[in-house]
């Protein structure tokens, strides 16, 4: 069964969680802080974790940051839970790489329900070997990428970006958030690194370079015309 881990320093509010999980036939470990959270990550690595931005020595943003900057925990699906309610908080961390976000108080339906849509929708990601936008087809499996059938070559950084869009089609995506994806939060290049990559990725595409559009002081995203 799915493992979910709940990082929540309000006891009570952790045992009403766990309890709900736990009925809705998800293993379940609970957490006050990052401290232990990090501890059962070195035993363990959960299928989902839900993450309270209010926590004792370390807030759960950060907590979130360096999950993400981890090869090993980056790719855990993550919801925030929080008493905070406005935009800006929510745009944290989103921006930082949080999957869903739910303001507490909250329903425990609701609850069950949004972990169980983030893991399908992540189960179904990782199922999809094959990832296709017109042309362009790439199998994550082989590391291979073809264009109209014929093999295109691309170093690790340029397959790294490609996948990124196609496992994010339609969606936009900042150069900061690419650069976070790509390159990691220690990297001290400018984003400018990221139109290079773009500029290259798109000449070696040929006719399937034209589905990555340029989102004007924003970013980039992949869409199929």
């Amino acid at each position: 069964m799915p493992l979910i881990y709940i990082v929540e320093d309000d006891r009570n509010i952790r045992e009403i969680q766990h309890y709900a999980l736990k009925n809705s036939g998800f293993d379940v470990q609970g957490f006050e802080c990052g401290r232990e959270l990090y501890q059962a990550l070195e035993q363990k690595i959960p299928n989902l974790i839900l993450l309270d931005i209010m926590l004792p020595e370390e807030d759960g943003l950060e907590i979130l940051a360096r999950l993400r900057n981890q090869s090993a925990t980056a790719r855990i699906p993550i919801i925030m839970v929080t008493a905070k309610s406005t935009e800006l908080d929510k745009v944290k961390g989103l921006d930082l790489g949080a999957d869903d976000y739910m303001t507490k108080p909250f329903g425990i339906m609701e609850l069950i329900s949004r972990v169980k849509a983030l893991l399908r929708r992540t189960r179904s990601l990782a199922e999809a070997s094959l990832l296709t936008s017109g042309c362009i087809e790439v199998d994550r499996e082989k590391r291979s990428v073809t264009v109209d059938r014929i093999p295109c070559e691309l170093t690790f950084k340029e397959f790294e970006l490609l996948r990124m869009l196609l496992v994010n089609q339609g969606i936009v995506l900042s150069r900061e958030k690419i650069m976070e994806q790509i390159w990691g939060f220690d990297y001290e290049g400018e984003s400018r690194t990221v139109d290079m990559h773009i500029k290259t990725l798109r000449q070696k595409l040929g006719k399937g370079g034209s589905d990555i559009k340029t989102v004007r002081n924003v970013g980039y995203v992949l869409k199929h015309d």
